[in-house]
């Protein structure tokens, strides 16, 4: 057995949550590792109000959770999100709905990138406008091979110009420009390429494949991932000495943590960290 299918093992002895099977957002947990699942599949996991209500709810009491250490977004059925809700969208035809409907899904995105721990989406379908902004604003994607993606709205004459905010944040601005202003699909190669996935692997292979991604992040302090991911993004939108400072001032904050200072005392004396507590 090797180590990706044992830890797929361990991924699949999970406990679901007390949700309805029914509920349009569903999770399971296992030791570390939060999956929530996109449960609107005749709808292709459009972004209702509804779902986004449950997501940015879920989001929040994860947060609250010492345990939670990963999060994965799945999605059921043959998409992983179409984006925005097309026929909710067209029973409130005003522009103060339109105004809160795009804000809630910003503040979603913004959510998750605030959120203090990884969040890996899972990519086995199409992602699309919206759906596709989603896996551009997760911190991880990994794919299968047959996943498509697209930021299509401007096929229909709606330019996917929130969904650009992600978009252009992982990939190269040409490359994110060409797919704003085609509203092509790109397969599941070309988005590694473009720097959109991390991996792609075969459908058979990517529930293990994200398990051992997953754990891979759990097995390090939560503290340091918690605050390398907020240094991460923070710096990003900083000139180069403020970025610098910045970061130079979170790892002196890091390097006081006990688990840092366990890690690097046990790296001096050759052995394995006690992390007792992370």
């Amino acid at each position: 057995m090797t180590p990706q299918t044992h830890l797929a093992q361990q991924t699949q002895q999970t406990h679901s949550n007390n949700l309805e099977t029914d509920c349009v957002l569903q999770e399971e947990s296992s030791p570390g590792v939060i999956t929530l699942t996109l449960n609107r599949p005749d709808s292709f996991n459009a972004l209702s109000q509804e779902m986004m209500d449950h997501l940015s709810a879920a989001l929040l009491e994860i947060e609250s959770r010492p345990s939670a250490r990963v999060l994965v977004l799945a999605a059921k059925g043959k998409a992983f999100c179409a984006g925005h809700d097309l026929k909710q969208m067209l029973n409130h035809q005003s522009l103060a709905y339109y105004q809160q409907l795009f804000e809630q899904c910003s503040t979603l995105m913004r959510q998750i990138q605030s959120l203090s721990i990884p969040v890996i989406a899972k990519v086995e379908g199409i992602a699309t406008a919206a759906g596709c902004q989603l896996v551009a604003q997760c911190d991880l994607a990994v794919a299968s091979s047959h996943a498509r993606f697209a930021v299509s709205g401007v096929n229909l004459g709606l330019f996917c110009s929130t969904p650009s905010v992600a978009l252009s944040r992982n990939l190269g601005r040409k490359a994110a420009f060409e797919m704003l202003v085609t509203g092509g699909f790109i397969g599941a190669q070309d988005a590694l390429e473009k720097g959109l996935v991390n991996q792609v692997v075969e459908q058979n292979t990517i529930d293990e494949t994200v398990a051992a991604l997953a754990q891979s992040i759990v097995q390090k302090p939560k503290v340091a991932i918690s605050l390398g991911k907020k240094l991460f993004y923070e710096q990003l939108e900083l000139g180069m000495d403020q970025a610098y400072a910045r970061a130079g001032q979170t790892m002196a904050c890091n390097m006081m943590e006990p688990t840092t200072l366990e890690g690097v005392q046990a790296f001096v004396d050759k052995r394995v960290p006690n992390w007792k507590t992370t």
